[in-house]
This record gives structure tokens, sequence and C-alpha cells, in this order.
């Protein structure tokens, strides 16, 4: 086999691919455009839109890679930069530096004419090109953020500018400053209680849809392991979708409560348009008129931010969290036809591989509800290990099957949820727990959140720890009614 392997981008996916290739016998070489690894979450990586004080939205069990732990007394909800010291643990485990090349873009991903890949990169203003074997990209879904069209939007003349999310680093400018920030969804709402909770004089939420809302923790219990269960994972791609979405909205009802309540718009009924959004304070600040909520912007004269129920505010500030397109200006066009690229999405199956590229593969380029660290591990395993043979390769007529059923149902079009991809890769890569000859996980398996530690139980790279990380968690946090059924309590 070809042990020359490519991976572009050093955050969780990139990491992921290189340990998980390098266990196969191949030598990976990593390349990232900044000068330090983590992707999005290294704060000062220009491509991350990490702002100094965030916190996690998702518990450190499922925002963490299986081969490290966090050290002891670290919050549930880690600081942005504990998660990078988590993945430089990793790297370093692992011992991935000696692989890794930074301050490195790549310009050209190419499909060679005598098989494998030719790649080009610029390094101290000096350009390179190497052929490899294989290639894995792993450059991220969240570094080209979008501007939607807004009537004037050119004319804002508030003090602090217009910009998007992503540029946001803390709320010290604002102080004292009227802010308009649009859009409904994690980054938006999180900046948003931000700034209403840090001396900003006004904070208005322009938004298109008002989001179902769930906080963090649910009376002392994290919500992934309420939303994001194995036994959910399991049947969101057996439950015809308009009973999941129907469930999903029950779900919300009983634990996210309805935004009319505290003041805010209703949130859709009409199921296809039924979103969520995590947030602890956002419904609780409208409630105490702290936040206000307006419709979409309508149009924007100088200062004046006029709605689209007639209403307006003249604004020192406009923060646009209205999402991001993908990203991949580095394929050739050969290989952006052939896996039909656009600003939202690209052919493959099962978000990996294409039938018409072999030895190429793609990492984590899917929008997602819930934590990416497991699902992008899992990943990069059925990577490594299809190639490296540790598990029997997707034959031809399988990608195309896949790649077809991927077409038909949109995948690339939706969000996917962190429970469902993290057990389809987990059973791709052979390492999925559900026939564990263990009475006691058979038990707690279904109602456990998804987590690293399950996928590290039985199969290549099984952890003899893992069972015991995973039980410790499940005792510590999953819903009291379960453990009094399961008897462990």
């Amino acid at each position: 086999m070809g042990t020359n392997v490519a991976v572009i981008g050093a955050g969780i996916g990139g990491v992921s691919a290189a340990r998980y290739l390098k266990s196969q016998g191949f030598t990976p070489t990593v390349f990232e455009l900044h000068n330090d690894i983590g992707g999005q979450w290294n704060k000062y990586n220009v491509n991350s839109g990490v702002w100094p004080d965030m916190r996690t939205n998702t518990s450190r069990f499922t925002t963490k890679l299986s081969d490290v732990q966090y050290p002891n007394g670290t919050s549930v909800f880690p600081r942005n930069g504990e998660v990078l010291d988590m993945i430089k643990n990793m790297v370093k485990v692992n011992d991935l530096n000696q692989y890794i090349k930074t301050n490195c873009r790549v310009t050209s991903l190419s499909i060679s004419k005598n098989g494998g890949y030719d790649l080009r990169w610029e390094h101290n203003d000096e350009s390179n090109e190497a052929h490899f074997d294989k290639v894995v990209v792993a450059s991220g879904r969240y570094n080209k953020p979008i501007i939607p069209d807004i009537d004037g939007f050119e004319s804002f003349s508030g003090e602090l500018g217009a910009k998007h999310t992503f540029y946001y680093k803390g709320t010290r400018e604002y102080r004292d400053k009227t802010v308009v920030v649009c859009g409904g969804s994690i980054s938006g709402l999180e900046i948003a209680c931000d700034l209403t909770m840090f001396d900003t004089k006004q904070v208005i939420l322009s938004q298109r849809t008002q989001r179902w809302m769930v906080e963090k923790m649910i009376n002392g219990i994290p919500y992934e392991y309420l939303a994001f269960t194995r036994e959910l994972g399991l049947s969101i791609r057996t439950i015809p979708k308009p009973k999941l979405l129907a469930l999903f909205v029950e779900f919300m009802k009983q634990y996210g409560g309805d935004p009319v309540t505290y003041g805010a718009p209703p949130a859709p009924t009409v199921l296809e348009k039924a979103k969520i959004t995590v947030s602890n304070n956002f419904l609780q600040l409208v409630a105490e008129d702290r936040l206000s909520v307006r419709p979409w912007i309508n149009k924007i004269n100088g200062r004046k931010i006029t709605f689209t129920d007639g209403s307006s505010v003249d604004a020192d500030a406009l923060l646009i969290g209205s999402g991001f397109e993908l990203h991949l200006p580095f394929l050739s066009k050969e290989i952006s036809n052939i896996v039909n690229l656009t600003k939202k999405g690209l052919d493959l199956a099962e978000f990996t591989f294409h039938p018409d590229l072999p030895d190429l593969a793609f990492i984590g380029l899917w929008e997602q509800l819930g934590p990416y660290s497991v699902p992008l591990e899992q990943q990069a395993r059925w990577i490594a290990y299809s190639w490296g043979g540790a598990v029997e390769a997707p034959t031809e007529a399988w990608l195309r099957s896949e790649l077809e059923k991927a077409k038909s149902e949109n995948r690339h079009d939706d969000y996917r949820y962190q429970n469902e991809l993290a057990i389809v890769f987990a059973k791709l890569a052979q390492c999925d727990p559900a026939d564990v000859d263990d009475p006691e996980l058979q038990k707690i398996l279904p109602k456990s959140a998804i987590t690293g530690e399950m996928f590290r139980i039985v199969g290549i790279d099984a952890d003899p720890k893992a069972r015991d990380r995973l039980l410790h968690d499940f005792k510590c946090y999953a819903p009291k009614n379960v453990k009094e059924e399961l008897g462990l309590n």
C-alpha cells in the first residue's frame, strides 16, 4: 500500500486523521495554514471564529478525543482554550508534531496522471509541490462567512461598523453601544446574550425565524443525555422524517419550553422549519426585557436599521451571524466537478469518499447539530482502517449506491445529527459496541450520550479503560429516572 498521505488541515478532523493513519502504518504530512494546530479551537487562527471568552455549548465528554482526558477540575462546559489544550495533548501523546507543517497555505489539489494526487502549497512566500498517494481534506466547514443581501447594507454608518460574527472578538468595544445582531443560530444568540449581560446599552436580535431553545443542562443533566443518545442516533435513519420531526418538537416543548411564554416570537410548528439552538440565557433575557427580538432587516440607511415589522433603531454596530458557505478553493476544477461542489455541500458516499476519486477522503464538511469531535474521530478511523486494510475497504458498487442515496436524500443540504453520524462511522470502522458481551454495558448503551469512549470499548485500537470512563460519565450525568429504571441508583 502507499504510505505517503497528505492531510489538509490540523483541526480536530486533521489531527484525528493523522493519529489513525499513523497507527495503520502510513506516514502522514499535515498541512496547516496557521502557525499552530487546533483549527476553530485556536482563537489566534485567522480561520477561527472563536472569541476569547467563549465556552463550549457542548459538554466536555462529548467535546473530546478519546485518547486523552481533560484535567481534573475542568468544568462541564470547557473554555475554548481548554479544548485547544486537549487537542494538543492528543497530538503530543501520539507523537504527531513531527508530521505537522504549519504556515502552509495549500493552493492546489489535483489528480495526478500517474495515480494519486499532486499538491501545491506556499510556505514563507515560496511555492512547493509534491505528489501524494492518498489525501485527506480536513480544512473545516466554517471558515468563509456569508453576508446576506440586505437593502442598504453598504450604507451602514454606525461607528463600530458592520461585520460577520465570525470576526467578533469580545464585548469590550461595544460597551454603552446599541448593537443589532442578526441570526438565530448558536453564534448569534451567544454573542447577543454576552453583549446584553456586559454593559451594552441596547442589544436587538434580528432573526428570520424563532428557533426552539434548550439549555445546556436541564435539571442538572447535560442535554446530550436527552437529545443525543445512542438509541435516538440509531433511529434517525429508520424513522420517517415527519415522525422524527414531530418527536423533535415534542422534545423541545417538554425540555425547552414555548418561546412565546418568555416573550419571544413563536417557533415554527411546521415541522420542516423547526430548528434548535442551545442557549442558557436567551429566553431568560427576553423575559426580563433585557434583550429585544425583532424580525429580519428590511433596509438600512446610515445608522438607521428598519425591520420588516416597520420598527427601527439607530445602531452603533451590526453583527451578522448568518452562516457560512463551504469553501474549498484549492480543489482543482476537475475534482470540484466530480464531487459537485457548491456553497452548501458536495456529493460523497457517507460524507467521505467518491467512487471516481480513489484514495481521496473528506472529513467533517457537513453541517451538524451537536458536537463534532466524536463523529470526526470515528470518520478518521474509518478512512485509516479501510485504507490500511484493517477493515474491508468500500467497494465501488457500494460507494455508487451510497452516493445515489446521498443525492436523493439531499444529505448535504440539511443538518445532520451528532449521534447519527458517530454511529454510522463507528459501524463502518468496526468499532461500534452493539454486540459487546457485557450485560451492564448493554443496559446503559442505548440511554448513553454518544462519546468517544463508547467506540473504544471494542474493535481496533480498543482501550481497556474506555468502559469504566463511559460508565462513570453515565452514572454522573444520565437522567435520574433512567438510572432508576436500569437499577443503577
